[in-house]
């Protein structure tokens, strides 16, 4: 028996209890957690914003040691530290098949297995985004498992899970940030803090960080962000007045609403890029006439797990934490118990902090 934090419905408070977890079969991996990371993703999840099978163990940013191993497994064994990966690619698919494997049609299908049952009353639960992190412990597939890299604590490589391959993906792969570039980064939690340092590692000239919170502004900075702006109706024009009148090169939207999108646009240049990040809910409308698309030639993109391979991203972004141009502690506000991960999302709502990271 383990503890937990069960998500038993939609819309309902996580509830920590006792889980049953099945000794990992063929193909299967049992991890003990050192520290889960709490993601805007598992709040998505929680209210219903993003879809998975429930009753379900919450959870996809980890990382900790390997207890046990099933049939076949080769690639790591008890003893050593692993990353969870909770999107694993088939490699089969057509988006495996065209080398975005970020894009893999079957990547979450462990979603709809059964995972454990809860120690009170026997009721099957799933595995949220696959991998079940808001644990003591869990059971995954192999390929969720990726070895963690020598040289970095294992709780703080629990971040590269999530926050840090969609950060710095979305600057180095999805927006392609050249060396002397104006960035913006809209939203300065977890995902954005690391899109911040991204960008300086980037070799980004201005680096503009844009939130509600004017509390988050040593953190940005201290990230990597050259200007901070209060998030307002007038946040383009304040960012155009940084940069000569032109707008940055390049807009990093973190929040995943209307009107952040809409601001991250605006605050482009002519012919620059907006990538967006965060997840929005399907009544998140955003408006564009068809006059100013052809008008600015921006280009606006979407940015999935920041369009990364985990398994050939993870060791670039080892040495830069080992060289020190990345720093994984810079990007945590709060070390908390699982009891604590609600509270955790209240302040996500309430936009406060970094990431929050329960340390096992």
């Amino acid at each position: 028996m383990v503890r937990a934090a069960v998500l038993p419905a939609v819309g309902a408070p996580l509830e920590v209890t006792g889980i049953e977890l099945p000794e990992p079969g063929p193909g299967r991996v049992r991890i003990r957690l050192a520290a889960a990371g709490v993601c805007h993703s598992d709040l998505s999840l929680s209210d219903g914003t993003m879809r998975v099978p429930v009753p379900a163990v919450l959870g996809h940013e980890g990382a900790g040691t390997v207890v046990s191993v099933g049939e076949g497994v080769t690639h790591v064994a008890p003893g050593d530290g692993v990353v969870l990966n909770w999107a694993p690619s088939c490699g089969t698919c057509h988006a495996c098949a065209l080398g975005e494997v970020w894009l893999c049609a079957n990547a979450l299908n462990g979603s709809g297995d059964v995972h454990a049952r809860r120690g009170d009353d026997g009721t099957d639960l799933h595995p949220g985004l696959n991998v079940a992190a808001f644990a003591e412990e869990t059971v995954v597939a192999a390929p969720c498992v990726l070895p963690a890299p020598d040289g970095v604590p294992l709780a703080d490589a629990a971040l590269l899970g999530c926050a840090v391959l969609t950060g710095y993906g979305a600057v180095h792969h999805a927006a392609k940030v050249r060396p002397g570039e104006t960035v913006a980064v809209f939203g300065v939690g977890g995902v954005g803090l690391a899109a911040l340092q991204s960008a300086r590692i980037a070799g980004a000239e201005r680096i503009v960080a844009v939130d509600v919170s004017p509390a988050k502004e040593e953190l940005a900075r201290h990230a990597g962000a050259t200007d901070f702006v209060l998030a307002s109706g007038t946040t383009h024009r304040e960012i155009r007045g940084l940069t000569d009148k032109q707008g940055v090169d390049v807009a990093v939207e973190c929040v995943g609403r209307a009107a952040t999108i809409r601001a991250a646009w605006d605050s482009t240049r002519r012919g620059g890029r907006t990538t967006v990040v965060g997840i929005g809910g399907k009544d998140q409308q955003v408006t564009f006439n068809a006059l100013e698309i052809f008008h600015w030639g921006r280009t606006l993109s979407g940015c999935v797990y920041g369009n990364c391979d985990p398994a050939a991203d993870l060791p670039v972004l080892a040495e830069h934490v080992r060289a020190g141009r990345l720093d994984l502690g810079a990007l945590v506000t709060e070390r908390i118990a699982l009891e604590e991960i609600p509270a955790a999302f209240g302040n996500m709502l309430a936009g406060k902090g970094g990431r929050a990271l329960v340390v096992f």
